[in-house]
């Protein structure tokens, strides 16, 4: 059991990402930043799993519900795109910074450590 789940664990990275919020919103009064973090399938690039720190539950969940199955190897401009479209909140720039962020630290951890994409 133990192999296979540290088989299942080393194909799994946390990546994570924080931005200042503007100054004027609830999230802001609670955190001062936003956070995103993911969990990635490193050779494939997808988000199996998301969190984010805004103010509200419902805010939390749709913005990580939304990310969920989406591959950093294609790429940040269709997130950018999804949180712009599914995002009117006050947020907005420091969600699209944090996946921006978090898009460059996936792709340096695939550099650093040659990953193969999955076929």
């Amino acid at each position: 059991m133990f192999i296979l789940s540290k088989i299942l664990c080393d194909d799994l990275v946390l990546f994570s990402g924080y931005a200042k919020l503007p100054i004027g919103i609830t999230a802001n009064e609670i955190y001062k930043v936003v956070g995103i973090v993911v969990l990635v399938k490193v050779a494939t690039g997808e988000i199996v799993e998301a969190d984010c720190t805004l103010a509200t539950k419902l805010a939390r969940r749709h913005i990580a519900d939304s990310l969920v199955g989406y591959s950093l190897k294609d790429g940040v401009d269709e997130l950018v795109h999804l949180i712009d479209r599914i995002y009117q909140g006050g947020a907005k720039k420091s969600l699209i910074t944090t996946l921006r962020i978090i898009f460059d630290k996936y792709r340096s951890y695939t550099e650093e450590h040659h990953v193969q994409p999955a076929e």
